[in-house]
């Protein structure tokens, strides 16, 4: 059966979401049917207000609502110390630790050849633009432990190594609570290289 198009055009509209397949999009058209139309309308209003009202930090490339970002701004911060992720989401991750207090630098991506990605693509050529300012001290590499988020840690680190600037790599292994045999082969090297004394 074919659904009038208004539903097909809803349907369409979440199937372009990450994750979402035609039965989830389906389900989610039909749940925005039965809702209020205020909250429709509210629902409405957020998606636009966050497409226009949202930019990207001009140093750090963190999403803000101002640019410079507040984390660039806030001068209590570690300004000696720069936590280099993937995605404004990590940076997000990052702060609900609150034990991080210096900068960040968001790639927006990773290396990728398969996907036609390089480190022209990322905002590489930026965070090496942030280096040659004499107050970062320590370089964080915190991007994704898969293969495209190893090769973008290892590219980054051959670039500044040579600056004499000291880079590290967060560690990588098992998480709390979790147990070895559900670990796979990668996670427990990772656990092993990143051991420490006790």
């Amino acid at each position: 059966m074919q659904y009038p198009q208004p539903i097909s055009k809803l349907i369409e509209g979440f199937m372009r979401l990450p994750g979402i397949g035609p039965k989830t999009a389906a389900r989610l058209a039909f749940y925005v049917l039965d809702m209020r139309e205020d909250d429709v309308l509210d629902f409405a209003k957020a998606l636009v207000n966050a497409k226009r009202q949202l930019t990207y930090c001009s140093v750090c490339h963190h999403i803000t609502d101002i640019d410079p970002c507040r984390i660039c701004e806030d001068n209590g911060r570690d300004q000696t110390v720069l936590c280099v992720v993937q995605e404004s989401k990590d940076v997000i991750a990052m702060e609900k630790m609150k034990e991080y207090t210096g900068l960040y630098h968001v790639l927006h991506g990773c290396i990728s050849p398969v996907d036609g990605i390089g480190p022209e693509d990322i905002y590489i050529p930026d965070l090496l633009k942030r280096l040659q300012d004499d107050t970062i001290q320590e370089v964080i590499i915190a991007t994704n432990p898969n293969i495209e988020g190893e090769a973008t840690a290892m590219y980054i680190s051959r670039l500044i190594k040579p600056t004499g600037l000291k880079v590290t790599r967060i560690a990588h292994g098992l998480p709390v609570g979790g147990d070895l045999e559900y670990a796979d082969e990668v996670t427990l090297s990772k656990a092993i290289e990143g051991r420490r004394e006790i």
